[in-house]
C-alpha cells in the first residue's frame, strides 16, 4: 500500500500563443512521409513551410484558444499489414494494425506535446521515474537493467526475488477517456483549456479499415487514444496510476 498523495505543484491552465517561426520550424523538420488523409502532400508542406507556416500557426492557436481540436483531424486509417510474409493471410491475427492520420493533425499534436504537455507531465514528481516506454533516454534496456539492479541487490544481502511479469493487451486500445482525464487533472494539474482541449481531442475519434481496395465503415472509438499519434504515446502511461510511492508497508516489490 501506498501513501496518498495530493497534488501540489503549478498547474498547466493555460495555453501560450505559438509562433510562426515555432510551426515553420517544425514544418521544416518533419519527415515527407504522408498519409492518405492529407489534402496536401508533406513534401509540399515542407517545401513551402513559409506559405503554410503562418495558416498552421493560426489553425493551431485558435485550437488551443478554444479547446476545440478540429473534428476533421480525428479520422485515423488503419491498413493491416501482415506481421511475417510466411503467415496465413486469411487469419485476420496474423495482421498488425498500421493507424494513419493526417500530417496536420499530428502538426498540432506535436506543437502541444512539445510546448507545453510534455514537459509538464514529465516534470511532475507524480510522473513514474520507473516508466520507460516512450519516453527519452529510456527504453527496454533501461527498465531490464533497473529490474536486474534490484534482483542483484537483493541478492547481495541474501532475500529472495518474486517477479511477477503482467501484459497488458492493445494497451493503446483500452485507455477509458475519463479515468485519463480525471488522473490529468487529479495528479498532473492539468486544467483549464489545456484540459478542456484534450478532451475535445479525445472526443468523437473515428476510424476505419482500409485493405486494397475495400474499405470499411467509419465507427467512433468510445474508448483509446489513437496508434500513430503523437500524443498516444504519453497519454497511455499518463492514464496509469504514476503516483511516487513515499513509504511502502512492505519489503517486497
Amino acid at each position: 500500500m501506498y501513501a496518498v498523495q495530493h497534488y501540489r505543484e503549478p498547474e498547466l491552465s493555460s495555453f501560450q500563443p505559438l509562433t510562426i517561426e515555432e510551426v515553420h520550424k517544425l514544418l521544416s523538420s518533419m519527415p515527407t512521409k504522408s498519409s492518405s488523409l492529407d489534402v496536401l502532400p508533406c513534401s509540399l508542406l515542407k517545401s513551402c513551410a513559409e506559405v503554410f507556416g503562418p495558416v498552421i500557426t493560426r489553425l493551431a492557436n485558435l485550437s488551443m484558444q478554444t479547446g476545440k481540436f478540429p473534428v476533421n483531424y480525428k479520422r485515423t486509417r488503419v491498413l493491416p499489414l501482415l506481421k511475417k510474409t510466411a503467415l496465413d493471410s486469411l487469419s485476420p491475427a496474423n495482421y498488425r494494425p498500421i493507424s494513419n492520420l493526417s500530417s496536420v493533425s499530428k502538426v498540432i499534436e506535436r506543437l502541444v506535446l512539445t510546448r507545453c504537455l510534455r514537459p509538464h507531465l514529465l516534470g511532475s514528481a507524480n510522473f513514474s521515474d520507473y516508466q520507460s516506454a516512450y519516453r527519452k533516454d529510456n527504453s527496454t534496456k533501461t527498465a531490464l537493467l533497473d529490474v536486474l539492479d534490484r534482483v542483484y541487490t537483493a541478492a547481495d544481502d541474501k532475500q529472495v526475488t518474486v517477479l511477477t511479469g503482467l501484459d497488458l493487451s492493445a494497451a493503446f486500445d483500452t485507455v477509458d477517456h475519463q479515468i485519463l482525464l480525471d488522473h490529468l487533472e487529479t495528479e498532473f494539474g492539468v486544467t483549464g483549456i489545456p484540459l478542456i482541449w484534450l478532451r475535445s481531442y479525445l472526443d468523437s475519434q473515428t476510424q476505419f479499415v482500409n485493405m486494397g481496395q475495400h474499405q470499411s465503415f467509419v465507427i467512433w472509438l468510445e474508448v483509446g487514444v489513437p496508434q500513430g499519434s503523437v500524443l498516444g504515446p504519453l497519454l497511455q502511461p499518463s492514464g496509469q496510476c504514476h503516483r511516487r510511492p513515499r513509504r511502502a508497508v512492505s519489503s517486497v516489490r
